[in-house]
């Protein structure tokens, strides 16, 4: 098996790691209430998606 001739350090490694980074949630308003919503989720107050209901009602 290889094995590495030199130790990378914390700080090589890390600038190879740059670019995998988390990038913030898009947000947007619901067309339907209003309220802010994960894009092509339903809504989680009014259960809207795409101009219908997608929430079965519990019953």
């Amino acid at each position: 098996m290889a094995h590495p001739k030199r130790k990378i350090s914390k700080s090589r490694r890390d600038k190879r790691r740059t670019h995998y980074k988390a990038s913030a949630p898009s947000i947007t308003k619901c067309a339907n209430c209003g309220d802010m919503k994960l894009s092509h989720r339903a809504c989680p107050s009014c259960g809207y998606y795409a101009g219908r209901s997608e929430f079965v009602p519990e019953s």
